[in-house]
């Protein structure tokens, strides 16, 4: 029998025959630069014969952390807020090898709703045990010009904290464009985009058959 709710849900992971990327678009614009970033990064992992998902966030209804901690008391996987899209979303982030998270450039960091997705997803991670702890996490972001890299910054924060495993590629993840579209002409941007794919392929295949054995927290007595 499972010692904790959270352990089940790894060793389930482990045992699953395909891996599984969810790429979760920030952006309220579908069909725009973020979503096409997304699918090209996405594209080389189900040549690679990975289950691949995209998910909408950017627009929808999903409020921010209202640190309640109800999390850490019920250890259930979800959030006590269950009137938004959070939980669905959250649901297949916990399944899920490898995360991709893709925002729009907003005043140099992510859209609201992806701020939303992090600080809930982070913390009911974090309450569940460290249950992304092994994961692999890649930011992608689609900006007109000026601040992608705080907007990078601010996703791998939270796999960093979560002990989530963060792979480079060529460049920093990110692809230059303002209309819808635009991003297409970015030939470097879309390069990186189908090497960061590459990468997570390679990673997943490499880490999967240790997971069993990844480092857990040790508590320091004082």
């Amino acid at each position: 029998m499972c010692s904790s709710w959270a352990y089940c849900t790894q060793s389930i992971q482990t045992k699953e025959k395909n891996m599984y990327a969810i790429a979760v678009n920030g952006s309220p614009r579908k069909g725009g630069n973020t979503e096409i970033l997304l699918n090209h990064a996405l594209e080389p992992l189900k040549k690679a014969g990975w289950e691949t998902e995209l998910v909408q966030v950017g627009g929808q209804n999903i409020r921010g952390c209202q640190a309640c901690y109800k999390c850490f008391v019920r250890k259930d996987g979800q959030c006590s807020m269950k009137k938004d899209v959070f939980n669905g979303v959250m649901e297949k982030l916990l399944r899920a090898d490898a995360l991709i998270f893709g925002s729009p450039t907003y005043f140099t960091d992510v859209s609201a709703e992806m701020k939303a997705l992090l600080d809930r997803a982070g913390l009911v991670a974090l309450a569940n045990g460290r249950v992304f702890k092994g994961k692999i996490g890649a930011a992608v972001v689609a900006v007109r010009r000026g601040g992608a890299t705080h907007v990078y910054d601010t996703i791998n924060h939270m796999f960093l904290m979560n002990q989530m495993i963060i792979p480079g590629s060529v460049y920093w993840n990110m692809g230059y464009g303002r209309d819808k579209g635009e991003v297409e002409g970015d030939a470097e941007g879309l390069g990186n985009m189908k090497n960061l794919g590459q990468t997570i392929a390679w990673l997943g295949a490499a880490i999967k058959p240790h997971l069993d054995s990844f480092p857990v927290l040790e508590t320091v007595s004082e």
